[in-house]
């Protein structure tokens, strides 16, 4: 089969691409930014890419077009149509889909699926379970919207009936707004977490729990919901009706309960002893993602003790708490790290398991420098701006890149005082950071895009100072 992907460099689509050409398709794809990594990535697999939505691409006449959700009906200013290549499909009737419908149809189907949904560690969690089952030779496939360390790459197909797969509520297509999730049709399904986010396609919280609940509804009566009980959203999710086995973990009273520190802690299913993790991750969101793992995997035969040990030689994901570089000055090192959060939940988790881990190896003394930007569509529509000063109240300082936001940021962090800059270009938060970094400080960076490169400019930056 011949297949041509629209919006191919994102990392669904990517992964998508990848899994498509492993198992012997022939894939090629078009985007309108067709640059590295991902593109290097592509083409080293053998995949032909173009730049562009153009219609001229009809000529490749492939057996189907698989459609991103970055595509559209939209029109530019002039009238014209932003993606002249899906409206030249439309008019010649051509046959095309979603990318999750077709990874449903061609990849998942007949596989056991282990589904991890969640608002915050979904890319972390499948990426544990994941190792947990490759360790343990159950060797499955994987599509991750990350990249394990572990793995080097996003995707896999695997060579056994389990699939890993990162299940995102985000909408599917412009042809079919249900979740991405809804066709993946899982048989265990991890409930990570659930908060109000992707404020340009939900109104509310309750029309993302509606959306969990038709994933909870394709989950068969032998399969199993693995589910975080500290969270009340999801709590309403399964008293709308849930049809499959449940495990809870995280509360007091659940199956799977974590005791001690978020880098050494004991699991116990039922209140016994079933495990130890002991690794490097810090924070208890990534304890809470090691219990949902740990629990997924014993619905596919992984003793919990046998889990747990594996997570012990897990190496997480890129861009998760990452190093970018160290830079010696007088006194001592700066470090600059790198991290996806974006969510005002997530950057306060981040801020908080860094703060931890600092404190727990006595470095009280040394300070967090918080730089982030706004970017998810949510963040940009200011949705959650009230909740940035207590996502950033334990960092020593704070630096927001403004450049492009709809709403005041400096209004939006006063709270926070003199502890918080604004700046309207990378240009300008490289300068606000450099000149009031020090010795010992950790410089985080968050977000979900590229950050300009802000990363190394810093490090650059902070070399010359």
């Amino acid at each position: 089969m011949h297949i041509h992907i629209l919006g191919i460099c994102g990392t669904f689509m990517g992964g998508l691409a990848a899994l498509a050409r492993e198992a012997g398709h022939t894939v090629t794809g078009c985007d309108a930014g067709v640059y590295p990594p991902m593109s290097d990535q592509l083409r080293a697999l053998g995949i032909d890419l173009i730049e562009g939505y153009g219609a001229d691409q009809l000529a490749l006449k492939p057996d189907v077009f698989v459609i991103g959700n970055v595509v559209s009906r939209a029109r530019l200013p002039d009238g014209a149509p932003k993606f002249p290549l899906m409206e030249a499909i439309l008019d010649a009737g051509l046959p095309y889909t979603s990318g999750p419908q077709w990874l449903a149809e061609h990849v998942l189907q007949g596989r056991h699926v282990l589904a991890v949904a969640g608002t915050h560690g979904k890319t972390t969690t499948a990426s544990m379970l994941a190792w947990i089952l490759h360790v343990a030779g159950r060797a499955p496939g994987f599509l991750i919207g990350g990249v394990p360390l572990d793995f080097g790459v996003s995707a896999r197909l695997g060579d056994s009936g389990y699939f890993v797969i990162e299940a995102d509520e985000y909408d599917t297509a412009f042809f079919d707004k249900r979740s991405k999730f809804i066709h993946y049709r899982p048989r265990t399904l991890v409930l990570n977490n659930l908060e109000f986010d992707h404020a340009d396609i939900f109104d509310d919280l309750a029309a993302i729990e509606r959306q969990f609940h038709h994933l909870v509804r394709t989950v068969p009566a032998a399969g199993r919901i693995i589910v975080n009980d500290l969270q009340e959203s999801l709590a309403r999710v399964l008293a709308q009706g849930c049809w499959s086995q449940r495990r809870g973990f995280g509360g007091a009273a659940s199956e799977f309960t974590a005791h001690g520190d978020a880098c050494d802690f004991e699991v116990r299913q039922r209140g016994a002893p079933a495990g130890r993790v002991a690794w490097r991750l810090t924070g208890v969101h990534n304890q809470l993602n090691a219990l949902a793992a740990i629990a997924a995997a014993d619905h596919v035969g992984v003793p919990p003790a046998d889990a747990a040990r594996h997570l012990g030689q897990f190496g997480n994901v890129r861009r998760r708490m990452e190093v970018r570089g160290r830079v010696a000055v007088p006194g001592g090192v700066i470090t600059v790290l790198d991290d996806f959060a974006h969510h005002p939940t997530a950057i306060r988790t981040t801020v908080d398991g860094l703060r931890h881990q600092l404190d727990a190896a006595g470095k009280q003394g040394e300070r967090i420098l918080a730089v982030f930007e706004p970017r998810s569509n949510t963040m940009k529509l200011g949705a959650m701006k009230s909740q940035l000063p207590w996502a950033l109240e334990h960092a020593h300082l704070s630096f927001c890149h403004a450049g492009g936001l709809d709403w005041n940021a400096a209004g939006a962090l006063a709270p926070l005082g003199a502890r918080a800059q604004v700046a309207a270009s990378i240009e300008q938060i490289v300068q606000q950071v450099s000149a009031a970094a020090r010795a010992g400080d950790h410089v985080l960076c968050m977000s979900n895009g590229s950050f300009g490169g802000v990363h190394q400019l810093l490090l650059d930056a902070l070399a010359k100072k």
